[in-house]
């Protein structure tokens, strides 16, 4: 016997009450929208120009680019979600920002980085 059983009945009620009581995953569909720090550490493992190097621009651009597909794969299934899509046009410009910078100190490096990373332009 539950606590919803002692309410008296009226219509749709019970049916909200249970679906206020029903417990709830913080993801209910789709993927996350943040990254993980295990996958954070691969990405900086993987795009490190040197050993112990967490900020370099290949780095930043690395994550960048895991946090902007994360994004939009939370779009595909939240398509009304415009508070995120703005972090999303953030997350995209400062991408671009630090692209243009390794483009302007080193051109080789822009090109590998974007082949590895399988970003256009």
């Amino acid at each position: 016997m539950t606590a919803l059983d002692d309410i008296p009945a009226r219509p749709g009620l019970k049916r909200l009450l249970r679906a206020r009581l029903r417990p709830r995953s913080k993801l209910q569909k789709g993927t996350a929208m943040s990254i993980t720090s295990e996958r954070k550490q691969q990405l900086v493992v993987e795009y490190a120009t040197k050993t112990g190097d967490t900020g370099s621009p290949e780095v930043q651009v690395a994550i960048l680019s895991e946090r902007i597909t994360n994004l939009t794969e939370h779009f595909k299934t939240h398509v009304k979600d415009n508070h995120s899509r703005r972090g999303l046009l953030k997350l995209v410009s400062q991408r671009r920002q630090l692209l243009d910078y390794v483009k302007t100190r080193d051109e080789g490096r822009y090109k590998t980085l974007i082949e590895r990373l399988g970003i256009r332009r």
